[in-house]
């Protein structure tokens, strides 16, 4: 690897510093070996680090890793990407940024300052609640459960049972899943409902602001209040905002912005 590879903290999802969630993106001249990122990912150790490489056709590769793992979707490392290359000039300032990621082709781009990402539905089926869910979360007061290809959905009754929610991240490694995320009808003015999401199984115990989710989150609240255009928050210690669009084609639009926190060099 070349020294002076460029890699910068951006939090997404917010455009205040310190608040949403922060990635690590790595611009990449060409694409790394696998352990390689991987220990990179382990090294930055936020949720997600996304590594950026030039395709042939004028857009992108991207890949995201947690310190533990690859994932196969992340809103937030995308949303940090398509900012850090608009911000450094990497990518025409009034053009869509395409990415080609492990779950197919991904498009952001720019609208008044919010960054725009076409993302795949991923909605969800109730279910029977997975064993000792109530052990799992510390409550038995849950509405339902749905569960999607990567994560459970626990619907609870009120907004202040989302923020109070303390489960036990232990015994949240028995789900046989990517994640748990707990929501309910929101009572702050500025969103529709409010989310947490945990996954410890990747090496997240808890992420503050899950661009992916929303993925799930949007047609299920789409569904339940009869809207297509949301706002979703998401009630970590850092709090973020995630505006959902939900047209019923198959695909949501997830909105958000971005602020660099930090600029550096990979030096090894």
């Amino acid at each position: 690897m070349n020294n002076g590879q460029p890699i910068a903290i951006v939090d997404a999802f917010t455009e205040t510093p310190f608040r949403g969630n922060p990635a690590a993106v790595c611009l990449c001249p060409g694409p790394l070996p696998e352990d390689r990122m991987q220990k990179i990912a382990g090294e930055m150790n936020l949720s997600e680090t996304a590594f950026v490489d030039p395709d042939s056709e004028g857009g992108f590769f991207l890949r995201w890793f947690t310190p533990r793992c690859e994932v196969q979707l992340c809103g937030h490392a995308t949303l940090a990407a398509a900012h850090l290359l608009w911000e450094q000039e990497r990518a025409p300032a009034d053009e869509p940024i395409r990415f080609q990621t492990r779950s197919g082709p991904l498009t952001c781009r720019r609208v008044a300052g919010e960054i725009l990402m076409d993302f795949p539905e991923e909605p969800g089926l109730a279910t029977p609640p997975p064993r000792k869910l109530d052990r799992i979360l510390g409550t038995s007061n849950f509405e339902l459960v749905e569960r999607n290809r990567f994560d459970w959905l626990v619907l609870l009754e009120d907004e202040s049972q989302v923020r109070d929610l303390t489960p036990d991240f232990r015994r949240l490694l028995w789900l046989d899943s990517g994640g748990l995320m707990v929501t309910a009808p929101a009572r702050r003015p500025e969103a529709d409902f409010v989310s947490r999401y945990f996954a410890p199984a990747l090496g997240i115990d808890e992420d503050p602001v899950t661009g992916s989710a929303h993925c799930f989150l949007g047609p299920f609240w789409a569904e339940r209040l009869g809207k297509t255009s949301l706002v979703g928050y998401q009630a970590s210690k850092r709090g973020g905002l995630v505006r959902v669009e939900v047209p019923g084609t198959g695909r949501v639009t997830l909105g958000g912005r971005a602020v660099t926190v930090m600029r550096g060099e990979l030096l090894r």
